[in-house]
């Protein structure tokens, strides 16, 4: 039997290593992210990786870093034939890719060598990707840069936020690694050196990218907020109030208001003024301690205080 360390944190990660498991590959352990503090009653939070390797009965490592752990030496000694990532979120020691007796591969979210890096998905759709996908690659020490195993292709559609196109890409990848595999273990895979001029980065999201500026065209407003849609959301200044906008809808109507005015306002419409005289339609939003709410929701409480040509949200 095929013995697999397997090494992924998120919700993306978890139907790669259930195929795996269902396949009927030994997985020898499961590496995570350490468990997190959050809220405000300080929850003690499992990655989504975890939770499925408890109810698995896997043995889970959960090293804060790799790098001079007392893990890595544990993981080495277990000599496995695969060493596989998915959305880790650590880089890998030489040592430990070399321990690998067949290979060491990564599930990439990405067509390499385009949208290397921390958050490809989500910025396939900020940047107005129509396409993306899955690439099974060997893992080198330089980040997401080793040869091409196999890739398939996705279409991004208009709807799609991060949480969808997770959800598309993590089966797709599933599917595309049990594939590739058997090559792999025969050793007849093809394999394809990455061509660097074609390469771009995808860096993890900073704090900062996630203030919607109502200057920008209500398009490029839309696909920042489908990218930042579950987490960790876009947010602006809604009359004065921090709110996160996790749906918004684009039309090709135009405006002569100043961004950030509202241009249309009914029971269950408000539309506001954006960059290049173009018009956003918000749809659902989440205003500081509040729930998640649809605009018309939203407007049941506040509507009355609103009305045309008003600059509800800040530059």
């Amino acid at each position: 039997m095929t013995k697999v360390i397997f090494m992924g944190t998120p919700q993306f990660s978890v139907p790669i290593l259930a195929g795996l498991v269902q396949a009927g590959y030994e997985i020898a352990a499961v590496v995570t992210q350490p468990d997190r503090v959050v809220g405000r009653k300080q929850k003690l939070l499992y990655s989504p990786v975890k939770e499925y390797a408890l109810q698995q009965n896997l043995t889970i490592y959960q090293p804060e870093k790799l790098t001079h752990s007392s893990e890595l030496k544990t993981l080495i000694e277990l000599k496995a034939d695969l060493l596989i990532t998915a959305a880790f979120g650590q880089f890998l020691p030489t040592k430990l890719l070399q321990s690998a007796q067949i290979a060491a591969l990564n599930v990439h979210g990405s067509l390499l060598p385009r949208n290397r890096g921390g958050a490809p998905i989500q910025r396939a759709i900020m940047n107005g990707d129509s396409i993306t996908g899955i690439t099974i690659m060997y893992m080198v020490a330089q980040m997401d840069a080793g040869d091409i195993i196999s890739q398939q292709s996705v279409p991004i559609a208009d709807t799609d936020t991060a949480g969808s196109l997770f959800d598309k890409l993590s089966y797709v990848g599933r599917d595309l690694l049990l594939q590739t595999l058997p090559q792999v273990i025969a050793g007849t895979n093809q394999r394809q050196v990455q061509d660097e001029s074609l390469v771009t980065i995808t860096p993890n999201i900073a704090p900062e990218e996630e203030q919607i500026n109502i200057s920008q065209p209500a398009l490029k407003i839309n696909r920042q907020v489908r990218g930042l849609n579950p987490d960790p959301g876009a947010y602006l200044w809604l009359n004065g109030v921090r709110t996160k906008v996790f749906q918004t809808t684009v039309t090709d109507e135009t405006t002569d208001l100043n961004p950030g005015q509202i241009v249309h306002k009914s029971k269950k419409q408000l539309a506001i003024a954006a960059g290049e005289h173009s018009v956003l339609y918000l749809e659902q939003i989440q205003p500081a301690g509040k729930s998640l709410m649809s605009i018309a929701a939203f407007l049941n409480g506040k509507g009355k205080d609103f009305y045309i040509g008003q600059q509800i949200i800040q530059k």
